[in-house]
């Protein structure tokens, strides 16, 4: 599944302005069985993949990546990029029982 190069320069464009943490996805980062560090969220906005678009979203378009990280740890971050900064709307470790074994496809 590829997405369109421009959807990662954009997140990038956002990214460099400010970013955003929500108190929604520093809630879900903080959970016992996820503690996910805000380095790994910058990681994979830097350095991931856009697997899934959400264009038409009321609150705005939005992007799921996907990021192997140096930690070793596959993380997914649900992002969506505004005029003046990148919102990070929610962060976590994907698992088999809803994504395939290579956690970038969801299960049917």
């Amino acid at each position: 599944m590829n997405m369109p190069e421009n959807s990662h320069e954009e997140i990038k464009k956002a990214y460099n302005k400010k970013v955003l943490f929500t108190s929604h996805s520093l809630s879900q980062m903080n959970l016992s069985d996820r503690m996910i560090l805000r380095e790994e969220v910058i990681e994979t906005i830097l350095n991931g993949h856009v697997i899934e678009e959400y264009l038409d979203d009321p609150r705005g378009k939005s992007y799921l990546m996907y990021c192997n990280t140096k930690s070793g740890r596959t993380i997914h971050v649900v992002c969506a990029p505004k005029k003046d900064y990148l919102a990070i709307i929610t962060a976590y470790v994907p698992t088999v029982d809803k994504w395939e074994t290579d956690l970038r496809c969801r299960r049917k």
